[in-house]
């Protein structure tokens, strides 16, 4: 009897341990094929949520067999090495793509460069941005139709040393957050409809940087500070020169008037 139960309990145990191997075996296969496939299924996500008229993705990012799948050699796709299927780079400039930005982006962790410029986005440029492109140097969002306001989020993206957003349809004033991006190399707002807080003029953010010029903030209503002309206020001697002139013009009109 004692040895059945023995038996028993010594089966119970060796099942639980079992059980428990398995259970860590699956977590660790698991979190390897989430980490194999995530650049996989970021891109794949990418490709779902844009519409591709000229199909240059369609003939390029091909996800059939997806074990197989080598994305270094996807359109416009740049990887760390060779012998690593993890994106670096995603530069898809002038494509005709149409949509909203691609949030499936968030799941190529390792990305440095960004460009979406050129084509037919539309929407606001997500406001937790910071959240998923935690490494990127790059950031060119120009020459498509996004609207809405710049997050300020993006001043969290420390390591922005290029950020390009001219040519939408922003509004708003621009965060002056993002004057704590160090970094910045390059920088553009030009051809939006940016401005102050009602009919006030909006400061534009301090980079401390000579790259950054007027031409970055160019066409947009209104904007004051930085490189940017000031408005001259009128001081004592315009006040002055503008009284003396009345007095001429009056003196002269009696003078008329009189003859």
């Amino acid at each position: 009897m004692q040895m059945a139960f023995n038996s028993t309990v010594l089966t119970v145990l060796k099942t639980i341990v079992w059980l428990s191997l398995m259970s860590n075996f699956l977590i660790v296969l698991s979190d390897g094929i989430k980490t194999e496939g995530g650049d996989i299924y970021c891109l794949k996500s990418i490709k779902d949520s844009l519409e591709d008229p000229y199909n240059y993705l369609g003939s390029s990012w091909n996800f059939r067999n997806s074990s197989e799948v080598y994305i270094c050699d996807f359109t416009g796709i740049s990887c760390w090495n060779d012998n690593e299927n993890r994106a670096i780079s995603i530069q898809l400039r002038d494509r005709g793509l149409q949509g909203q930005f691609p949030r499936g982006i968030s799941n190529c962790t390792s990305l440095q460069t960004i460009d979406l410029s050129g084509n037919k986005l539309v929407g606001t440029i997500p406001y937790d941005i910071w959240r998923f492109l935690p490494y990127v140097v790059s950031l060119d969002l120009s020459a498509n139709s996004f609207s809405g306001e710049i997050p300020p989020s993006i001043a969290s993206l420390r390591y922005l040393n290029i950020l390009i957003l001219d040519d939408n349809r922003l509004t708003g004033q621009i965060p002056h957050e993002l004057g704590l991006l160090l970094r910045i190399k390059s920088f553009s707002v030009a051809n939006n409809l940016l401005s102050g807080p009602g009919p006030v003029p909006g400061p534009v953010p301090d980079f401390g940087s000579t790259s950054v010029t007027a031409e970055s903030y160019a066409n947009n209503k209104g904007l004051r500070g930085g490189p940017l002309k000031r408005c001259k206020a009128p001081d004592a001697y315009d006040h002055a020169f503008y009284l003396n002139g009345f007095a001429v013009g009056c003196s002269v009109s009696s003078v008329i008037v009189f003859v």
